[in-house]
């Protein structure tokens, strides 16, 4: 097995003596590259993040936004990645350096006062300024009174006529500058050029998958080729934590100061990054990160595409997996409402074989699950058609980036005014996700009309068992529920009659 090894800035760097649990965070700053900040140790605030040179979805490789903070360093054994310090050119003998564009506009715009969140903000946005499918848009006119500046001529105001989209910097933190010019150097950075060392990159694949087996302090890293090894490992060490982008494990090392004997990473199985469209249904791999799932179904499944931009932040998108969120088994995960409303199941393998079971009678108890040790879950299969009449409902105190009170998610057919079936997902309102059955009884056979709906409303109210927290209060959450069917059909109407 070779020595567990990362490109740092395009220079190798032995991984080793990092204890295993050693977050990618700590093993840069330990290097002296101290442009990589500590704000949250949680994922919230951005001043952590790197460029990983991942698969890409347009071209061979995608650089990819991630939290270094919650990244074991373990788990970028062979890949690539860069820091703020790497986006600069530096000269050689008597040559000036010389910024990144990003770096650059930055510093023109006075997007930076404090410093400590910048150089986060810059790895996102040279990110987005990487991303292959970006494009500048033509310039409206401006109306009357409008401002001139570089964020005046957006497509809508979380756009930028450059194609900048304002969602990659969603999990970035600032508490000085103020976001305005920190928008207008988004909005102002052009187009790679074809001498840029990090744009002719992204023609060549990334680096390829390694196994690991990393051990130090009595704890393992480890990571295998294929699928079969995996599970011949975990039927081995069934006590093992599985990790994929790390997004939930992160924040429990960090925060609760969790350790583990053994950690197996499934984030680069082949045979858990599959995503099939077929005539019967959809499936999607595991450990494909949300944001490569909402770039290759590009709207194919309406309801994901609704739930993608309200989950976490780009920085946690660009990790988090569908397989992590549903292994978790938290009551207030984003996705298993949606999944529910889409009548998913979860195929779950072992060294024996593989089984399918209906999300529904997947979730026991509050963070448990019919999963068995030593099985993990490969994919989600979304049964075809999908019901043509489809919402998601997340209720919290932010408009992003923040864990809702309430999930609701609906997936209805209605046909010559009639509700042939109802499927509706809720989250944060019992200690698993549920599906609402007596509402969807209510809705079914009956009229899309308003007598039906305020009824059906009425009987979601008492769906669950919802509880006072800090988040929301149990009446709260029983009123929110009836009012997204009502806000539904309201939505439903008015698309109609238009």
């Amino acid at each position: 097995m070779v020595a567990a090894r990362i490109t740092v800035n395009g220079k190798e760097a032995p991984i080793s003596p990092a204890a295993p649990h050693t977050t990618t965070l700590d093993f840069l700053r330990e290097r002296g590259l101290t442009g990589t900040k500590e704000g949250c140790a949680e994922g919230e605030c951005g001043a952590c993040s790197v460029l990983v040179a991942r698969p890409g979805v347009n071209k061979p490789t995608d650089w990819v936004a991630v939290n270094a903070c919650l990244v074991p360093v373990a788990a970028l054994d062979g890949q690539e990645i860069i820091t703020s310090e790497g986006l600069a050119t530096v000269g050689g003998p008597g040559m000036p350096s010389t910024l990144h564009p990003v770096q650059e506009e930055m510093a023109v715009r006075g997007g930076s006062q404090c410093g400590y969140c910048t150089p986060g903000f810059i790895c996102s946005m040279a990110a987005e300024y990487y991303r292959p499918d970006r494009c500048a848009h033509a310039d409206p006119e401006p109306g009357p009174g409008a401002d001139s500046g570089p964020d005046s001529a957006g497509i809508d105001h979380e756009h930028g006529p450059n194609g900048f989209d304002l969602h990659a910097l969603s999990g970035n933190l600032c508490r000085c500058t103020g976001y305005r010019p920190i928008r207008d150097a988004a909005f102002a950075v052009g187009s790679p050029t074809d001498e840029d060392p990090l744009a002719q990159r992204r023609e060549q694949a990334p680096p390829a998958p390694v196994a690991t087996e990393y051990a130090q302090y009595d704890s393992a890293f480890l990571r295998r080729n294929t699928l079969a090894e995996t599970l011949e490992l975990l039927r081995e060490r069934p006590d093992a934590v599985v990790v994929a982008g790390s997004t939930d494990w992160g924040v429990e090392v960090n925060i609760r100061a969790r350790r583990a004997d053994c950690v197996i990473a499934v984030d680069r199985l082949p045979e858990l990054r599959e995503l099939r469209v077929e005539s019967d249904r959809i499936e999607i791999g595991a450990a494909l990160t949300l944001t490569e799932i909402e770039r290759r179904l590009d709207g194919g499944v309406p309801l994901l595409a609704e739930l993608f931009p309200q989950f976490a932040s780009r920085l946690i998108r660009n990790g988090a997996t569908l397989g992590g969120n549903l292994g978790t088994g938290s009551p207030i995960g984003d996705s298993p409402p949606v999944l529910l409303a889409l009548e998913a199941s979860v195929v779950l393998a072992d060294a024996d074989g593989e089984r399918e079971v209906p999300l529904a009678d997947y979730f026991t108890g509050y963070r448990q699950s019919v999963r068995r040790p030593g099985e993990l879950i490969r994919s989600v299969r979304v049964p075809l058609p999908l019901s043509p009449v489809a919402a998601f409902h997340k209720i919290a105190k932010r408009r992003f980036d923040d864990i809702s009170s309430v999930a609701v998610a609906f997936a209805l057919d209605v046909e010559d005014g009639i509700v042939r079936k109802a499927r509706i997902g809720l989250g944060g309102v019992a200690a698993t996700p549920v599906r609402a059955l007596a509402t969807e009884a209510a809705l079914e056979g009956k009229p899309w009309a308003t007598e039906t709906v305020e009824a059906a409303a009425r009987v979601l109210r008492g769906e669950g068992t919802p509880m006072d927290d800090h988040r929301a209060s149990s009446l709260y959450r029983s009123a929110m529920l009836g009012q997204s069917l009502l806000k539904l059909y309201a939505q439903t109407t008015e698309a109609v009659s238009s």
